[in-house]
């Protein structure tokens, strides 16, 4: 952590004050983040070692590491300041920031810095800019740090650099001049001093008085060198007699001053051991250890005592420290029996007698203690193994709890240990329960609010998840049931919902196993193999009170009581709006959490850490939350699936039903499992298990039957124009629908008579599951007919809903509403051009029948099988709407074809040119051809694309061209006679001609409507005639018969289609 050394002003600091305060400091920035290594190794040539180098280093150690900061400490050669010293110990005078030189700023440091070069890392680099240092380089510094000065700055910079370097020489030469003198006063003053005292003691007159020599002075190393020019010569120093002074002088000799007390001190210690030697030893210690030693041998037993129970401790040798606790108990007991002897005879405890009562007093006051310390540890983990009976797969971990209700038995507790047990697995059970379930139930409302909060999936999406029910049985069916968090949501649901309910890791196979290890403690069968501790002590915790028994049975239907009513609440209340559990921290203890520090004096068990809210149920499930934007609550639009807490938000009926199911058959084994309890044996326990149960399943019900109307409503997307491969005149359509009901059949009937209910272990002694009230089964009922006419109501708008090949180029085809749309350029063998009114007809008629004869009939036999009801009614309605739409859709499709026919016609036999111009005609007027003609493109178009509907279009037709017929020849014999006029035989027989050719062409398609309608145009023929008319007629059809087959031969090409085939000749195709 860096810490600024700007910091610890208040006052602003500019940058020249700044630049001043990291010279004084000989830092390089005012933010420094390692200490410098430089300042460790900093030693200047004065601190060199020397014959004074023990007092310096002294002198160091005493000094803060901080002083190296100080100007004083820091490079006292040098005479600038902020200059530094390298890294290999070179002296340099460059500063590690100066003003510049021309003036213009007060840091070349920061203008370097400002323009991005390294100057704070590279000091080679620094030194090039900066002008006391020797590699200073002026092209350089004028190119970087004036790259942008002006020519006449650069002159009046030149003039100010000229100034300083006057003004600095000037202040120089003043310095040496005005304080010369001092220097040289300091420098003696210090010289005489040091020589005083180093030649303390000595005689003053064989000393020589030292002259100063100002050039000496100047070029010597050290002051000190130049002291010793008047000393004595070695051998009049030996001769001199040493005295007290003598002791005190900063001389090799005399140790530098210590000599003198170093004797005395020597003395003193040889005093203190010749006084106090004897006191510390003697023959009376050598008889009081005797005695002891004797003692100690006599009560080895009771001092053996607390190691060995100690030892057991630690090795958790559980055998072993009820060995021992039983004997250090009969030792305490001895001691207590003397004790009471005395007092009861009145006598006088001996000396031994007081020993040993001492001995085992402390003795056992040390066992209780640790046995106290074992036995709060040993509560403590026996209500805190609770996690071992879920967590552990090792058989021997699951049984831990009986391992220590075995040692606290065998030790011998005023509690018991069984009873403390079960109460914490209760309370352990019960939190949990609690827990779990809040958890769950706000991470799934999170997780709804953010599926409500979105958008809502487009119209292709829809259609993808519908179309997934024709793969059923494929592998990844299960994930292409709805969108991503959809399904993410559906899961989190099942996967809540398994850890409470579940038989294999669920909590409530804990309450099962937790209820039947109770039955086997109040049946005796789990105390055969527990001890009875010392003296039997323990044999009274054998048996469990008739209140605890009953306390027991009520707390296993309680915990039943609270899955219970916990699952169905999920189901049965609307979305909470409180998630504030998100927000709260995990709890360190809980009330009941016991104290680690405080042994258990009651019977009320503790509950466990493990059962608090921990990071176990925080990020499960793929789940996670950004705590500073929660997701807003769900808004209000009305949608049907805000009622339901357990329903996603624009989910698929798909996924409901799939996941629906299971959670049904989970629920209803729970349900089945909870009344085979014996605890559970009660009737009243079973009707509200029924009753839940009931309820879910009608809640779920309900929320299937909302979305499959809502999906009903889109089976219009299922269309996409694309044949079946096996029956090219019919879509896609009326099989994905078929798929699309069946399955939703399939899974409602799961749902309502939930089979894996009874799919357990053991033998179903009650069955939970009722049989679906009537209302629900109307409900189902209702939605299915429902669910057909709007499939029907889609299909007919796919067919007569017009496409816009113009569209809105940015919205892509498969998000548009409606059916996707195939354009020209991908039409292959299996797609349809769906911008086609005629050819989206053609199929749509198709698929009404493939639906009216097959698919209809279908599913209704799937839901009177499925469901046990009769749909005869239904069935009639729905038969009599799909032939309403058939006939609405028919008549639409033929609708333009019947007006081209009927305008053909009449044209042609209301035109004046219609008359023959011979006495016998010998071809068919041209209407004849072009009516004939618009047939055919008719025929083409229907036998290409739905080929079974072929003759019953044609046929229709034909009864319309015969209505015409009749229709427009009666207006002419109308006209004719009021006009006067009858009709002539060559009108007659040009009327025949044209009827009969058409009759004889579309022979094939001739019903009995289209033959009654050309019987009554021949009768209205002959009210427009005369008797001699007819009469010739008779005579003139042999040759008219004759000519028809003439103009039939010659226009056998033409109307090839409407030829009727052979067997033979269908076989040689």
């Amino acid at each position: 952590m860096s810490i600024s050394i700007l910091q610890f002003t208040s006052l602003p600091v500019n940058m020249a004050d700044e630049r001043v305060i990291l010279n004084h400091y000989n830092i390089a920035g005012p933010y420094p983040t390692e200490w410098p290594a430089e300042k460790d190794s900093d030693v200047s040539e004065d601190e060199k070692p020397s014959r004074l180098a023990p007092k310096l280093a002294a002198h160091r150690k005493s000094r803060s590491r901080y002083s190296v900061l100080e100007p004083g400490r820091s490079d006292r050669r040098s005479l600038v300041p902020g200059s530094e010293k390298t890294r290999d110990g070179v002296e340099n005078l460059v500063q590690r920031d100066e003003a510049d030189p021309l003036g213009a700023t007060d840091s070349v440091v920061r203008v370097l810095r400002q323009k991005g070069l390294p100057v704070d890392n590279d000091t080679r680099l620094r030194n090039r800019f900066l002008l006391s240092s020797t590699t200073f380089t002026p092209a350089l510094y004028l190119s970087e740090v004036h790259s942008d000065t002006s020519t006449q700055s650069l002159l009046e910079g030149l003039e100010y650099l000229s100034r300083s370097i006057d003004q600095k020489s000037a202040s120089l030469k003043v310095l040496v001049e005005s304080n010369f003198e001092r220097f040289v006063r300091a420098k003696c003053t210090i010289d005489d001093v040091y020589t005083e005292m180093r030649n303390q003691g000595n005689d003053p007159e064989v000393e020589k008085p030292r002259t100063h020599s100002r050039h000496a002075s100047r070029n010597s190393t050290h002051f000190r060198n130049t002291s010793g020019q008047g000393l004595p010569t070695p051998g009049k120093f030996t001769k001199a007699v040493v005295n007290d002074k003598k002791k005190h002088a900063l001389v090799k000799e005399s140790e530098y001053g210590v000599q003198g007390i170093r004797a005395p001190l020597i003395e003193v210690v040889a005093k203190a051991e010749e006084v106090w030697g004897p006191a510390l030893g003697g023959r009376d210690r050598e008889e009081s250890l005797r005695k002891i030693l004797g003692s100690v041998e006599h009560a080895k037993g009771v001092f053996e005592v607390g190691a060995a129970i100690s030892d057991a401790i630690k090795h958790k040798d559980y055998g072993k420290l009820a060995r021992e606790y039983s004997r250090a108990k009969d030792y305490a007991d001895e001691a207590r029996n003397i004790a009471d002897v005395a007092i009861h005879n009145g006598s006088q405890l001996t000396d031994s007698q007081v020993h040993q009562i001492v001995l085992t007093g402390r003795m056992w006051l040390g066992a209780q203690e640790q046995v106290d310390v074992f036995k709060r540890e040993i509560w403590r983990n026996l209500t805190s193994v609770q996690a071992n009976l879920t967590m552990s797969t090792d058989k021997s971990h699951q049984e831990d709890h009986m391992i220590l209700i075995t040692v606290l038995l065998e030790i011998g507790v005023e509690d018991n240990p069984i009873w403390v047990w079960l109460l914490s697995r209760y309370d352990y059970l019960k939190n949990k329960i609690t827990a779990m379930f809040s958890r769950s139930r706000v991470e799934i409302e999170v997780l709804r609010r953010r599926l409500a909060n979105g958008e809502k999936p487009a119209f292709h999406t829809a259609a993808i998840h519908m179309k997934t029910a024709a793969r059923a049985d494929s592998e990844d069916f299960a994930s292409h049931l709805d969108t991503r968090p959809v399904l993410e949501m559906w899961e989190l649901i099942y996967h809540s919902l398994s850890s409470l309910l579940s038989m294999q890791d669920g909590v409530l196979s804990e309450v099962i196993d937790f209820w039947n290890r109770a039955q086997s403690f109040i049946e005796g069968k789990a105390q055969r193999g527990l001890p009875v501790g010392v003296d039997g002590s323990s044999r009274k915790h054998h048996r469990l009170s008739t209140d605890g028994i009953r306390d027991l049975q009520n707390g296993a239907i309680e915990l039943i009581e609270l899955l219970r009513e916990n699952v169905f609440s999920f189901f049965a209340d609307p979305p909470i709006e409180d998630i504030s559990a998100l927000y709260s921290p995990v709890p360190t203890e809980t009330p009941n959490t016991p104290n680690l520090n405080t042994p258990n004096t009651t019977n009320t068990p503790r509950t466990p850490r493990s059962t608090a809210l921990s990071p176990l149920f925080q990020g499960e499930h793929r789940f996670r939350l950004d705590l500073l934007s929660p997701p807003p609550p769900s808004p209000k639009r009305g949608e049907p699936w805000e009622e339901f807490a357990f329903w996603p938000p624009y989910a698929s009926t798909f996924g409901g039903v799939h996941y629906l199911g299971k959670i049904l058959g989970l629920i209803g084994k729970a349900s089945n499992e909870m009344a085979n309890a014996t605890s559970m044996s009660a009737g009243t326990e079973h009707e509200k298990l029924k009753y839940v149960l009931s309820g879910i399943r009608e809640r779920s019900v309900r929320a299937v039957c909302v979305a499959w109307n809502k999906d009903a409503e889109d089976c219009k997307t299922l269309e996409d124009w694309t044949r079946m491969g096996e029956r090219p005149e019919l879509t896609r359509m009326p099989s994905l629908f078929a798929a699309f009901e069946s399955y939703l059949l399939s899974g409602t009937q799961k749902m309502l008579y939930i089979p894996e209910a009874g799919q357990i272990n053991k033998k179903v002694i009650v069955d939970m599951v009722t049989p679906p009230p009537s209302k629900i089964l109307s409900m189902v009922r209702t939605q299915f007919v429902a669910s057909l006419y709007k499939a029907l109501s889609g299909m007919v708008e796919n067919a007569e809903k017009p496409i816009n090949v113009n569209q809105d180029p940015w919205i892509r085809d498969e998000e548009r509403p409606g059916p996707r749309l195939i354009k020209t350029a991908d039409i292959g063998r299996d797609t349809v051009d769906a911008t086609n009114r005629s050819l989206r007809m053609l199929l749509t008629l198709s698929n009404l029948k493939a639906l009216r004869s097959e698919t209809v009939p279908t599913l209704i036999r799937q839901f009177e099988m499925d469901f046990s009801v009769t749909l005869t009614d239904e069935s009639k309605k729905i038969n009599d709407v799909v032939a309403q739409i058939d006939t609405k859709l028919f008549h639409s499709y033929t609708r333009s074809a019947v007006e081209q026919l009927s305008k053909l016609i009449n044209a042609g036999v209301s035109s004046p040119k219609w008359p023959p111009t011979t006495d016998r005609p010998t071809e068919v007027r041209p209407y004849v051809y072009e009516a004939l003609l618009q047939l055919v493109y008719v025929h083409t178009e229907v036998s290409t694309t739905a080929a079974p509907l072929t003759s019953s279009i044609l046929s229709y037709l034909l009864e319309q061209i015969s209505l015409t017929l009749l229709s427009a020849f009666r207006k002419r014999a109308a006209a004719q006679i009021t006009s006067g006029q009858k009709l002539t035989l060559a009108s007659l027989m040009q009327a025949t001609l044209d009827v009969e050719f058409f009759a004889q062409t579309l022979s094939q398609y001739t019903t009995e409507k289209a033959s009654e309608a050309q019987s009554q145009i021949y009768l209205e023929l002959d009210k427009g005639t005369d008797q001699n008319a007819r009469q010739k007629l008779q005579g003139e059809l042999p040759e008219m018969r004759a000519v028809l087959k003439r103009l039939r031969e010659g226009s056998r090409g033409e109307f090839a289609c409407f030829r009727k085939v052979r067997t033979n000749e269908k076989g040689s195709r």
